[in-house]
């Protein structure tokens, strides 16, 4: 199999090359539509390696709408924050497969590499609804570099290659009616159990949407040590 089809991503971690960015929340005018936001905290020191975290919008969504789930942590915390935006309503491993949102995704991580060194051992695929099931699809397959995953509400995986092992942030609401927790949330964390990852799962008294408690636990899982 092609592995780009595959969802592979030629992210490598490099040494900077264009000045940093300065602190605050920016559009990078990378393609001709939906952009990504980058946020970059006051507390970012460019001179030293940023944890990072690259959180995927839910079908329908926005970088915009889905900001809010992480934004106050990452300029209380002081990580990175990029939050692209799929081509079409959502991304394209839901509608046909990898595509144009994996080649917009590779060279959004390309700028970002460029101007700020990353932590190899911080950097996280996030993603709540659609965005997590792309979250976990795409970071199982590039767990070369890929250290946490962070899924919230996602409905499926696909995962062709398995590459490394990233640890895993899982949580499903228990009163989800658009993507019940029983073929998803208990299905998917028990399989990943049974694979061999490093796996917390939380699930909680809600709908389908991601809770502010659940978050902060996700978070504090993705700064702590292994």
């Amino acid at each position: 199999m092609d592995r780009y089809l595959a969802g592979y991503l030629d992210f490598t971690h490099r040494r900077p090359t264009q000045p940093p960015l300065p602190p605050g929340k920016h559009e990078l005018a990378l393609f001709d539509d939906r952009n990504p936001l980058l946020v970059v905290p006051p507390s970012i020191d460019p001179a030293l390696p940023s944890k990072f975290v690259v959180l995927f919008h839910g079908g329908g969504g926005s970088a915009q709408k889905i900001l809010p789930m992480l934004e106050a942590h990452a300029e209380e915390k002081g990580f990175l924050l990029l939050v692209p935006q799929s081509l079409f309503p959502t991304w394209d491993i839901v509608i046909g497969g990898n595509g144009p949102d994996r080649e917009r995704l590779d060279t959004t991580l390309a700028y970002v590499a460029d101007r700020f060194a990353i932590d190899p051992t911080h950097f996280a695929f996030a993603g709540h609804s659609d965005g997590g099931s792309y979250a976990m699809s795409l970071g199982l397959t590039n767990g070369q570099f890929v250290t946490h995953i962070i899924i919230s509400s996602a409905g499926f995986m696909t995962v062709q290659i398995q590459e490394g092992a990233p640890r895993i942030f899982m949580s499903h609401g228990t009163k989800d009616e658009q993507i019940p927790i029983d073929r998803s949330g208990r299905k998917h964390s028990a399989m990943l159990k049974d694979a061999g990852y490093d796996i917390t799962y939380v699930e909680y008294d809600g709908p389908h949407a991601y809770q502010k408690e659940v978050v902060e636990k996700a978070v504090a899982f993705f700064l702590s040590e292994a």
